[in-house]
């Protein structure tokens, strides 16, 4: 296991360094992340490398017993390379380039950056060969982050036709076929016609955005493959990992292709970050973990753990006492088996000054500095289960097609897939089950709940999968907005909705209606009413029972929630999203159908059960400010308690 901090030795004076080791020990870690943002310190003239400064880094680490591991610099290319090579810098919409100064500004697609990173990795991997005090690589930092995941310039114009060349085997007439561009006269008779989907007047065509998301994500998982590849290349024994930052889901990347390049996962995690009033509700950092968990479906390290407050420009929510341990102690109990803090001492300078670390400039230990060492002392008495693959009855699919089909077409104005996928894996959480969030193209046939949420894009595959997964005993629960279009991001003539879905949920859909409000939809059953808000499907069951109706004057003759048995299983189908009581007792029912202890925990405590070969292990956490009772234990605020 894992434990350390993030240090930059680089940006303090090098007398300091004796010194940090000693307390960063005191702590009780065993390893330090260092060389991700420091390009300059190790080529500070084209093509004249010098590592000495992090030789002495790494010997100073060994000889305390502290374990590495080394950043590529790629994130951060130096001043003196923008000014030979201006043309690397990432573009506007508008066509104007990014401003060196921040990180993330070069252009993925560039074939001076590249080469200018195939050169610096290719040295530090030669000259660390052999080096045994490097554990892991880290490969650049945040893909994506912050806007740097789209870019406007020549380079991306000119990558992104011949991804289309590519896609359509070099025939114009087979892309116009499948675009749909007799619509508004969009023919092209060449690929060099095509252009970047810029602001223009209405919007573009919908299958060429959805192209033109792929190829970016593909610019991106390419560009972390060549640094995988390469430092596998010329270090084969060479564990290569990223630090992804959280929102993934929102990104024009697939982090799960990202996550194939490499040999460990690992995540940022901030619950709170600058200019929040206060943190995340526990159940979305939650739902951040296990996103993260199943990139690749196995545990995963946390590089950046906060303990103090954080922000570049505005400063953040200060993490009451040991609130930011608790954030830890969920970490690992979701599958975090290696954890970092970022960062061991708060900077002075840059742009990072208000990111608060667990000393502060005037590097005294106070509280922060002893729940740090508390909780490197405590966890490590539960290796043996923290570091055991994490079980999921329950699964949750995403599409990174139909996250960009949202994007382009959002329908309505109150839809965001990624807080519709959060209420879902709510509800789960707070009945104590633990959740698999997972690339839909991942074998979901071994667990018991499986929920597909607003997977606009789909195809015949797909539903074929789902269909024998609920007739061989399981329990799917679809929502709206689900098996609409086709893998081009079109509508599909001739079949009703949901697509190839429909003896799978015993119902067809007449009409949809999108809506502004929530809790506007008035909806009625035998056992009681409620409301429902942001889309609806008029659903006609065809051998479905009804749950829910509409009870609105016009609609009443339609379906809003249905329940269809097929074969051994059963499917749910949401038509529209519904309150929160009523969302608990339908997915409730489908916990309890599938054999599954619903938990009823107090507002705030969480409960996660792990086990090893040896033992099982509750976590029980406490993220009320308050003291909370259950089944007679007592937890103080944000107290984590590990029952055996």
């Amino acid at each position: 296991m894992l434990l350390g901090v993030d240090y930059y030795p680089e940006q303090w004076d090098t007398s300091l360094m004796d010194a940090d080791m000693d307390r960063i020990l005191e702590l009780g870690c065993n390893v330090i992340r260092i060389g991700e943002f420091a390009w300059h310190r190790m080529e500070k003239q084209e093509g004249q490398f010098d590592f000495s400064y992090f030789d002495g880094v790494i010997a100073m680490a060994k000889q305390k017993d502290l374990q590495v591991i080394f950043g590529t610099p790629t994130a951060t290319p130096p001043a003196w390379f923008i000014a030979k090579y201006p043309d690397i810098l990432s573009r506007f919409p508008d066509g104007s380039p990014r401003a060196f100064g921040g990180r993330h500004v070069a252009c993925y697609s560039n074939p001076h950056y590249l080469e200018a990173c195939r050169k610096i990795i290719t040295a530090l991997a030669e000259h660390y060969r052999g080096e045994e005090g490097i554990v892991a690589w880290q490969v650049d930092n945040e893909i994506g982050h912050e806007g740097s995941d789209l870019c406007w310039c020549d380079h991306c114009r000119d990558g992104f036709r011949r991804h289309l060349d590519k896609a359509f085997a070099g025939d114009i007439n087979k892309l116009n076929d499948t675009f749909g561009t007799a619509f508004w006269s969009q023919e092209y008779n060449s690929f060099e016609e095509i252009p970047l989907p810029n602001t223009t007047i209405t919007t573009h065509n919908p299958a060429l955005r959805l192209e033109w998301e792929r190829f970016c994500s593909e610019k991106l998982v390419d560009f972390i493959r060549f640094q995988a590849d390469l430092l596998h290349e010329l270090l084969p024994d060479a564990v290569v990992m990223h630090d992804f930052p959280g929102g993934g889901l929102t990104k024009h990347v697939s982090y799960a292709d990202v996550a194939a390049c490499l040999d460990q996962v690992a995540f940022n995690n901030y619950p709170v970050w600058g200019g929040q009033k206060e943190p995340l509700p526990p159940s979305e950092i939650a739902f951040g973990l296990d996103y993260i968990r199943g990139l690749q479906g196995k545990n995963f390290w946390i590089t950046e753990a906060i303990m103090g407050a954080q922000g570049h420009d505005i400063t953040g929510f200060l993490p009451r006492p040991n609130q930011a341990k608790l954030w830890s102690w969920q970490g690992m109990a979701h599958g975090c088996d290696g954890l970092m803090y970022f960062r061991y001492r708060g900077a002075t300078k840059g742009a990072e000054q208000f990111c608060y670390g667990i000393l502060d400039a005037d590097n005294v230990p106070r509280r922060r500095f002893f729940e740090v060492q508390s909780f490197f002392r405590e966890v490590r008495e539960y290796q043996d289960v923290l570091t055991a693959p994490v079980h999921s009855d329950v699964a949750i699919l995403y599409d990174y097609d139909s996250l960009a089909s949202f994007r382009i077409q959002q329908q309505s104005l109150l839809l965001d897939c990624e807080t519709e996928m959060k209420r879902l894996h709510g509800v789960f959480f707070r009945a104590g089950q633990s959740v698999d969030i997972l690339p839909v193209d991942r074998d979901f046939s071994g667990y018991k709940i499986v929920v597909v949420p607003n997977m606009i894009v789909t195809d015949e595959a797909f539903a074929l999968r789902l269909k024998r997964y609920v007739a061989a005993g399981g329990c799917a629960v679809v929502t709206y907005r689900t098996a609409v279009k086709d893998r081009n991001n079109n509508l599909t003539f001739g079949k009703v909705l949901p697509v190839d879905c429909s003896e799978l949920l015993g119902l067809h859909i007449e009409e949809t209606e999108s809506v502004q409000e929530y809790d506007c939809i008035p909806l009625i059953s035998d056992n009681g009413s409620g409301t429902a808000g942001i889309f609806r499907d008029m659903i006609v069951p065809d051998r479905a029972e009804v749950l829910y109706r509409y009870n609105d004057t016009f609609y009443q003759q339609y379906a809003a929630i249905t329940r269809n048995e097929l074969g051994e299983g059963r499917a749910y189908y949401l038509g529209t999203t519904p309150d929160a009581a009523i969302l608990e007792q339908v997915l409730g029912e489908a916990m309890t159908w599938a054999g599954l202890t619903v938990e009823h925990l107090p507002e705030g405590v969480e409960l996660v059960t792990r086990s090893s070969s040896e033992r099982t292990v509750r976590f029980v956490l406490n993220h009320n400010e308050n003291a909370v009772t259950v089944r007679g234990l007592t937890l103080a605020p944000f107290e984590v308690q590990a029952l055996s």
